[in-house]
């Protein structure tokens, strides 16, 4: 089996477990953290979480997975783009772990293939997979806040657009129709815009994400050029959560790294936000 070692450990959070689990306590704890963990009840099936360093949308971050820690699951579906560009348009993986300063944790092979036999815009590629920080930036947060064994399935985005996004959801929902699954799709906002203005761009494609309405989502990103990384991530975490029985989002958290920081004249956005 082979391994995925870090590709961005020492930059995006810390190397060492004693410095990952202190990073996220301060992420926690940060006026823009959630605090002290909460016992929620809701089913919820899937969730959008930021993937820049921990100082900057760890805090956000930390809101969409203590909702998901109370979740039982045993795969996470994460999804995102792929920055470097390497690699298929779509690509999950098999027969891999991925290395974390916290441990090990398994891709579901099973899933892979079934998700491939699905949808075969979904290669099943290793490559695509190695540079890429958007999916290893959660997987210490799940380790830290999920208390149970899981796995994951890896699926990585150069392909964002709808029609592509309307089969990865698709595709997504049937595995999530066998197997307990949560759902997270990995993506910031705004990028490297004034901070008045980010919350502006983002406030206005939060809207149809809080709607559930992906045809208006895709209509706001394109209309007013919002440049948020993994908007393929976030329609197919959409339609996949909708297919599943979710019927409204709740924004959790939102704030810029601007509002985090200090550094207010080139942001970028950060949201937590759930379907239930």
């Amino acid at each position: 089996m082979r391994i995925r070692t870090p590709a961005v450990a020492g930059m995006f959070y810390p190397k060492e477990k004693s410095e990952v689990i202190s990073s996220i306590q301060h992420c926690i704890d940060n006026e823009y953290g959630v605090g002290k963990l909460h016992q929620h009840s809701e089913k919820i099936y899937g969730a959008i979480c930021p993937h820049a360093g921990y100082m900057y949308s760890g805090p956000v971050a930390t809101h969409s997975f203590d909702m998901i820690s109370v979740q039982d699951f045993e795969v996470a579906v994460i999804l995102g783009p792929n920055h470097w560009g390497v690699g298929c348009n779509i690509a999950t993986m098999k027969e891999c772990t991925w290395e974390t300063p916290l441990g090990s944790v398994e891709v579901d092979s099973d899933s892979a293939k079934q998700i491939n036999d699905f949808s075969k815009i979904i290669e099943v590629d290793y490559f695509s997979h190695t540079r890429d920080h958007c999916i290893e930036v959660q997987i210490p947060m799940l380790v830290h806040f999920y208390n149970k064994p899981f796995k994951i399935l890896p699926i990585i985005l150069n392909d964002q657009d709808y029609e592509a996004m309307q089969h990865v959801g698709l595709a997504i929902s049937k595995i999530a129709k066998v197997k307990r699954t949560i759902i997270i799709g990995s993506s910031d906002f705004t990028h490297y815009e004034q901070n008045d203005f980010a919350h502006e761009q983002d406030k206005a494609l939060i809207e149809p994400i809080l709607k559930l309405d992906v045809e208006r989502f895709y209509k706001v990103l394109n209309e007013r050029r919002v440049s948020a990384c993994g908007y393929g991530a976030i329609a197919a975490t959409m339609i996949a959560s909708k297919e599943l029985g979710a019927t409204r989002a709740k924004l959790l958290k939102y704030a810029t790294s601007g509002d985090i920081v200090g550094e207010k004249s080139s942001v970028v956005g950060y949201a937590s936000i759930v379907f239930t």
